[in-house]
């Protein structure tokens, strides 16, 4: 598969990736900034198509299929989280009206969210402020994982979930993830290593190829382009 940019057809972004997840497997893309792994995501999530080549889903080629359904089974949590002015509650349900306390609930907790909304005097009726500003990064995270949870997607797409958070909320957050990708074909960006050494399959992507794949400890052995990435994250790589 290749990609360019319509407005720069001259830039190459992708170069002859070829990748492959099966059902139910963690999937994650590591490679330093403007690799080509952000595209990746563009392109499961359809905001443009290949070059060259196809995204293939089951077996069938994306642009044959209607896009609002295939996006309803889709969920994505991402860096920047998008919290509206409202309540909890409306933030996770995100203007579904067909959804049972018991299902919300059911999200929260996997999550790991519900504890901390029963511990607030208005529940799941507190405000969250502007953009979510009246909780802190992690519970703002935690409350995307539940919004996504609520779709019960078959796709997840998880795109630096954890990047910007402190490593104590980090924990929170990445247990929370672990939860979320069961059961579901979860497709990571991860620029902390740590976060997907239990990955099925690992895409190492330097300047829009996959240079490495493979397992954690499969890339390590290897002493490669992952090697490195670990060695300058101080992961214990020895020198």
């Amino acid at each position: 598969m290749r990609f360019n940019y319509p407005n720069r057809p001259d830039y190459r972004v992708l170069r002859g990736v070829n990748m492959v997840a099966e059902p139910g497997q963690f999937i994650a893309l590591v490679g330093a900034s403007g690799s080509g792994k952000s595209t990746i995501m563009a392109l499961l999530e359809r905001f443009y198509d290949p070059s060259a080549g196809a995204v293939l889903v089951d077996g069938v080629d994306l642009k044959d299929y209607n896009l609002q359904s295939y996006r309803s089974h889709l969920a994505i949590v991402s860096q920047e989280t998008t919290l509206y002015t409202g309540t909890i509650r409306e933030n996770i349900l995100a203007d579904r009206d067909d959804v049972s306390d018991d299902a919300i609930r059911r999200a929260c907790a996997d999550a790991n969210i519900l504890e901390f909304i029963l511990s607030l005097s208005e529940g799941f009726n507190t405000l969250v402020g502007a953009k979510g500003a009246l909780l802190s990064g992690g519970q703002r995270q935690r409350l995307a994982i539940a919004r996504a949870l609520l779709r019960d997607p078959k796709i997840l797409l998880l795109d630096e979930a954890t990047s910007a958070l402190d490593s104590a909320s980090e924990k929170i957050v990445q247990a929370a993830l672990d939860k979320a990708a069961k059961g579901r074909t979860t497709i990571a960006i991860a620029h902390r290593l740590s976060t997907v050494q239990g990955a099925d399959m690992i895409y190492v992507f330097e300047a829009g190829k996959v240079v490495e794949v493979g397992r954690h400890a499969e890339l390590m052995a290897k002493r490669g382009v992952y090697w490195e990435l670990a060695r300058l994250q101080d992961m214990g790589a020895p020198q």
